[in-house]
């Protein structure tokens, strides 16, 4: 048994997860309309605080991605067909939540010719038809690089388009072996130069060093991403790749000041940080700045 599998999380990874205030009324809703999250695929530590603050990232395209990635809880596999009704079900919830800020991202479907993006552009149109109020914040994939998907996304007006590195590139072969880093940066360079506010994210605890970690900080910042999240990898299961070492807190304060410092409007870095961990809070900070 892999050494590293057996490592105790440490005090300051506990989280509450007990169900308050509006945690179940989020709960019945994504259930009634059928609906998926993030929240619950990819096992996120923060839903009971999210949900309890009546905030959720919705999943579009199933629940099922064609892609592997060894650090992520999602399932994967052959998916299923387009739901034309979904985007409908979630302007719907997002309106019935009352919602001023909405988190829309998918599974990646290197299956589909757009990648999904037309879904993600009807999912934007239909919160934005439904809850005019509400700002609507993407977390793609990379459409396999695909500028015409990219543009329908963008097309459709989304407020803030996310697009996550996850790693470092020196461990991209081993965590994201059909991602490439490279065409992640420039999805976010593109988006940027037709004006879309643009935000990514970084998991430690990978076996990256301080240097690595600094040096993709420069490169998002070439391509112009305002945005940055730094948490906190957690091994979802035991067939998952294992924490290399859990960084302390001091470390994402000092990191979050290293991000500030090369010219990020915002940093949130903390062990428990998520892309859409507070993102209303992200977002709005960097656009006033």
């Amino acid at each position: 048994m892999d050494r590293v599998v057996r490592q105790r999380r440490p005090h300051w990874l506990k989280v509450d997860l007990s169900g308050k205030g509006q945690y179940y009324h989020v709960k019945e809703l994504v259930a009634k309309r059928a609906l998926h999250t993030v929240c619950q695929s990819a096992r996120c530590p923060n839903i009971g605080e999210c949900w309890a603050r009546n905030t959720a990232t919705f999943m579009i395209l199933g629940d099922t991605c064609t892609r592997n990635c060894r650090f992520c809880a999602v399932d994967h596999g052959v998916a299923g067909p387009v739901d034309g009704d979904e985007p409908a079900r979630v302007a719907e919830a997002v309106a019935e939540l009352h919602l001023s800020y909405a988190v829309i991202t998918s599974v990646t479907r290197d299956d589909l010719p757009d990648g999904g993006a037309c879904q993600f552009a009807e999912t934007i149109r239909a919160i934005k038809g439904r809850a005019p109020h509400c700002l609507v914040e993407v977390l793609i994939p990379d459409f396999l690089g695909s500028n015409a998907a990219l543009e329908m996304v963008i097309e459709a007006a989304p407020d803030v388009l996310n697009h996550n590195l996850e790693t470092v590139p020196a461990l991209y072969e081993r965590v994201r072996p059909q991602a490439n880093y490279r065409r992640s940066l420039e999805v976010l360079q593109r988006a940027r130069r037709n004006g879309m506010p643009t935000k990514s994210g970084l998991m430690l605890g990978l076996g990256e060093t301080r240097d690595q970690i600094v040096s993709t900080m420069h490169d998002l910042r070439h391509v112009d991403c305002q945005i940055l999240t730094l948490g906190q990898y957690l091994q979802p299961s035991r067939h998952h790749l294992p924490v290399e070492r859990y960084l302390e807190p001091q470390e994402f304060a000092e990191l979050k000041q290293m991000g500030l410092d090369v010219g990020f409007s915002h940093v949130e870095s903390g062990p428990l940080v998520r892309s859409s961990y507070h993102a209303d809070k992200q977002s709005l900070e960097a656009l006033r700045g």
